[in-house]
């Protein structure tokens, strides 16, 4: 392809050359019939007159041939430079045709694509005027293609909550919203910028995923609530058996059991309602000034007494005074199950380093140990719901496989994160993250 263009570059420009040769060619002649008649001057401007006449006439046929509509095969034929002129508009022609033709046939296939999108995709210019939305668009919001075209998408989605997010420009989270068509319909978008700060707006349908959820949700809540009443009877009965002077001896294991197993159930359903708590928990309830030092202080010593004969080495390093806009109950439930969590693991006369410190980022809360540790393959599902790096230890730390699912949803009830470093038999570390804005100022 490259030699081609080349060599017909080569072709071209002999071709100018040869154009060229021929008018000096016709100038010496009218220059000889000019000497001829002795009319040197005159011969001159008759033949630049009669070139500068054929010159305009190939000028008037090229305007023709490009404003007129005359079809590609009307190429007008001539000579030398307007010959190659021509036929290098034309050639130059049919690639854009082409290259057109291509470009039509890529966005109407991107066009029917979309439209098969159970999904709303929008496409609006800088200032949010709609340029394009796909069938989906239509069913979840109304939009009408024949009067919606070029209308503000913020006009058409009347939301305090949408206009603050789309005009924010901070798109990191999606946002979920009710359908202005259909109040039933709750959608999560999730806006993209592209070109200049143009952008692509996602809506999904997420009605009947936020309907399975509150069903989980009430599920839990409600088998939760209603196992507390007959646990605390068996509790009751159990410890009643066990304080008995004439229990019988053969029963003390049998019954002992039973209270552990109770005593665990019991945790995983207080476990259970306080997760759902905190999920449901609004960001106005976590808008108090904590002491996390004074919290700290007193986790580390219930830690310590938890610990008991093991003797961990629990040490406690604030390093500064900040403390969080959040709630306390929260913040300790979270706080507490990283450092017991600590002292579960970690084998008797283990380290276990607190360390509440700030940096540029923002402060942070460190709970290291030198224990068992785990295998970092563990570490993207250690917050799930019961999920655990080793199910073998539930039995000899008697825990509800909670824990760290609390703690998550904690840390993003204040806007906090959670990063996890482990390795096996060489102990873990555990750092809450928080942003500078949830720092209490004085």
């Amino acid at each position: 392809m490259k030699l081609g263009l080349t060599e017909e570059l080569l072709s071209m420009h002999k071709r100018a050359s040869g154009h060229v040769q021929m008018l000096v060619w016709i100038l010496v002649l009218f220059g000889l019939l000019g000497l001829a008649l002795e009319q040197l001057a005159w011969s001159f401007v008759l033949g630049l007159t009669v070139y500068l006449f054929w010159s305009l006439r190939q000028t008037i046929r090229l305007h023709q041939w490009l404003f007129q509509h005359y079809s590609g095969e009307d190429i007008p034929q001539s000579h030398g430079l307007w010959g190659d002129l021509f036929d290098g508009l034309y050639r130059l022609q049919k690639r854009n045709q082409e290259t057109e033709n291509q470009l039509k046939a890529m966005i109407k296939r991107i066009r029917t694509s979309t439209n098969a999108l159970k999904d709303a995709v929008i496409m609006t210019n800088a200032y949010g005027q709609m340029d394009w939305w796909n069938d989906a668009a239509c069913r979840l919001f109304g939009f009408r293609r024949d009067k919606d075209q070029g209308q503000l998408f913020t006009n058409l989605l009347r939301d305090p909550a949408f206009k603050r997010y789309f005009d924010n420009k901070n798109y990191d989270e999606a946002l979920k919203i009710q359908s202005p068509y259909d109040p039933n319909i709750l959608l999560r978008l999730h806006i993209t910028l592209f070109g200049e700060e143009d952008r692509l707006i996602l809506a999904q349908d997420i009605t009947r995923v936020q309907q399975l959820e509150q069903m989980r949700r009430d599920f839990v809540s409600n088998v939760s609530h209603e196992m507390r009443t007959p646990l605390t009877v068996i509790k009751g009965y159990v410890e009643t058996l066990q304080d008995a002077d004439d229990s019988p001896k053969k029963w003390a294991r049998a019954l002992t059991s039973m209270g552990d197993q109770t005593q665990r159930l019991d945790l995983l359903v207080s476990d259970l309602l306080l997760l759902e708590k905190y999920e449901s928990q609004d960001a106005e309830d976590v808008s108090r000034t904590v002491a996390v030092k004074a919290l700290l202080e007193t986790i580390c010593h219930d830690a310590t007494l938890f610990s008991g004969e093991q003797k961990h080495q629990i040490t406690l390093c604030c390093e500064v005074g900040d403390d969080l806009i959040g709630e306390e109950s929260q913040l300790r439930s979270a706080f507490s199950n990283l450092v017991f969590n600590a002292v579960k693991y970690t084998p008797a006369n283990g380290d276990i380093n607190v360390r509440w410190y700030r940096n540029s980022r923002g402060v942070h809360l460190s709970v290291e140990d030198n224990g068992c540790g785990f295998d970092p393959i563990h570490i993207p599902r250690l917050t799930e719901r019961f999920y655990r790096a080793d199910p073998s230890r539930n039995k000899n730390t008697g825990g509800s496989g909670l824990g760290l699912a609390i703690v998550k949803h904690v840390l993003i009830n204040h806007n906090g994160s959670l990063e996890i470093h482990s390795r096996m038999d060489q102990g873990s570390e555990f750092i809450c993250h928080f942003p500078l804005s949830q720092i209490a100022t004085s």
